[in-house]
């Protein structure tokens, strides 16, 4: 088909991983994008992320796998570690970007979220900090979009790419819940142990910890806190809680403990899920990534699901004579897949909530060779 023959303008809500990717994938398909983030500063919280297979997959229709790959750490294997401190079985994960490539990789997210960003402006995608929008009204063929500064744009496209807790979705008049799963995740920067080459998950008996590496040097520990009530702790708390946590665990965790003490700071969230039903789209305007489905960590896989996003979307909408028809083809191709990887996760915080550690790791197995078909 031809495709939309409009002007190609695009207003995109956040500078995340699925913003920037679908910034990036719009540009390169001849759109004019410009992105508001509410952020002023391009800094990024959190300490890590891990890239899966698709998720490079996707990076390097971008051009973007080699980077990550330099810049993260490679890895193919995920050992699952018994309540004993006993090994209870290896997954290995599918290469799909190449037989002697990793099948995925540990990355720290302000690394990942400098490699997407320099991508996208030299694609001359437009990046205003410290702006949101605050208005959206349909007018025909366009979207007109008001920033909190006052401005107005008029553009073919919105991509509301800003989180589980969305704006442009409310504003597009689009409405989901948040799911909490009564876990609360931990994260620590650490030192990366000589051994760990992959990533580790260790079944507790009340908790899940595991560790992921993310550069020759560094590491990141994570824990999830079963069975707890959302909560706000003290920063002066946070890095003698955790260790407290990690002290039920044997085996390496034990060698994992004490670096958490030289962490430069741990994090703790809550696990929240979201899934978007029926429609994620209305008129030119459509939300994408954890605004539309947002899964529990315990497939690793949001950030893959967010980059295919942005690729799908340029895909469908040069597919397509209008952006609502592209929006709409856009969204029945992504619906069952991102479904099913939300309702695995949160199946899988599930088990570990109940310690049927074992009935998970099928589980987690089915999801990553569901994500290994074609998005």
């Amino acid at each position: 088909m031809n495709g939309y023959r409009g002007a190609r303008t695009a207003m995109i809500v956040g500078a995340g991983v699925a913003g920037l990717t679908a910034a990036t994938a719009l540009a390169g398909a001849g759109w004019q994008v410009e992105i508001a983030e509410v952020n002023p500063s391009r800094a990024t919280s959190g300490w890590g992320l891990c890239l899966t297979g698709p998720a490079l997959r996707a990076l390097a229709e971008l051009g973007l796998a080699d980077d990550c790959l330099t810049a993260g750490y490679g890895m193919s294997v995920i050992t699952h570690v018994d309540v004993d401190g006993e090994p209870a079985g290896r997954a290995r994960l599918p290469r799909l970007i190449g037989a002697r490539q990793p099948a995925m990789a540990g990355i720290a997210r302000p690394v990942l979220h400098r490699i997407l960003h320099t991508e996208a402006e030299q694609r001359g995608v437009v990046v205003q900090q410290g702006l949101t929008v605050t208005a959206v009204d349909q007018e025909g063929e366009l979207v007109r979009v008001q920033l909190s500064d006052g401005t107005v744009r008029q553009v073919a496209l919105l991509v509301g790419a800003d989180g589980i807790r969305s704006s442009a979705r409310s504003l597009l008049g689009l409405e989901t819940s948040l799911g909490y799963h009564g876990q609360m995740v931990w994260r620590a920067l650490v030192p990366r142990p000589q051994w760990a080459t992959g990533i580790h998950q260790f079944a507790g008996k009340a908790d899940t910890a595991g560790l992921v590496p993310i550069s020759a040097g560094q590491a990141y520990v994570f824990l999830t806190e079963n069975g707890v009530e959302q909560s706000v702790l003290p920063e002066a708390e946070l890095v003698p809680r955790l260790q407290q946590l990690l002290e039920a665990f044997p085996g390496r965790v034990e060698e994992i403990r004490p670096l958490v003490s030289v962490s430069e700071s741990v994090v703790r969230r809550p696990v929240l899920t979201a899934f978007l039903e029926g429609a994620w789209n209305r008129g030119n305007g459509v939300v994408i990534g954890d605004a539309a489905h947002a899964p529990a960590p315990q497939m690793a896989s949001g950030a893959a699901l967010a980059i295919e996003d942005g690729l799908v979307l340029a895909e469908e909408l040069g597919r397509h004579r209008s952006v609502g028809a592209g929006l709409d083809a856009f969204v029945s191709r992504r619906g069952q897949r991102c479904r099913t990887l939300v309702e695995t996760s949160v199946a899988i915080a599930g088990l570990e909530h109940a310690q049927r550690h074992r009935e998970a790791y099928p589980l987690t197995d089915a999801g990553h060779r569901l994500m290994a078909e074609p998005a």
